[in-house]
């Protein structure tokens, strides 16, 4: 989970770009207001030509209520323009954070046959407030004694597709370039350039959990 002071500098990033994209159109604002305040007291209006002031007073009037409703548009699109980007700046800058390890219950030991390859879910490391179900991620994990457990991504190490695991052919597959690898993890085929990652597996109190990292497919020690 994301520490307090990270949360933090997180509320302080938004309120900063709101601030930075408010203030300009806030001034505008304030200016026009003060400036319509001044006319109504001081009386001053431009000169109309005979015959002309009746449509002259309606633009005069249009104008300025078309330049106040633009710029309340332009407040609203930066408030929205801020609250969107503080999540795309976590996200862009959250990888980068020093992350202690993070240990993930996956299953009972006894739900898990000896010798079968399968698919566990577990929450990613360093779930974001606003990443919803992409707070979850998984990997492959093999059972291969009593209580010996191996655990790989589910990650190619060539760009990153998402590996299946084919019982008939022992392989880890990948679909998108034709990538293979064995049991182990080892490359067998296509273009992956090394193994896939191995994550730390333990049992405790009976419960198998992975040891988990801040980015998919990267190891954790």
């Amino acid at each position: 989970m994301p520490t307090r002071r990270a949360v933090r500098l997180i509320e302080r990033l938004q309120g900063f770009l709101v601030a930075i994209l408010l203030v300009p159109v806030g001034r505008r604002l304030v200016s026009t207001v003060r400036q319509r305040r001044l006319a109504r007291i001081t009386g001053d209006r431009p000169a109309a030509a005979p015959g002309a002031a009746g449509a002259g007073d309606g633009e005069a009037a249009e104008v300025p209520r078309r330049r106040f409703l633009a710029q309340l548009t332009m407040g609203a699109a930066a408030v929205v323009a801020g609250l969107l980007g503080v999540p795309f700046a976590g996200f862009v800058f959250a990888p980068g954070r020093r992350l202690g390890r993070q240990w993930r219950p996956v299953g009972d030991v006894a739900a898990f046959a000896v010798g079968r390859t399968v698919k566990v879910n577990y929450l990613d490391p360093a779930p974001l407030p606003w990443a919803g179900f992409a707070a979850e991620t998984a990997a492959w994990l093999r059972r291969e004694g009593d209580s010996q457990f191996v655990a790989f991504t589910i990650y190619c190490t060539h760009t990153g597709c998402p590996v299946r695991w084919e019982d008939g052919a022992d392989l880890f597959m990948c679909p998108c370039h034709g990538g293979a690898f064995y049991r182990d993890g080892t490359v067998a085929a296509g273009p992956p350039p090394i193994p896939l990652t191995r994550y730390p597996v333990r049992v405790r109190d009976g419960v198998v959990e992975i040891e988990t990292a801040p980015i998919p497919g990267q190891s954790p020690s």
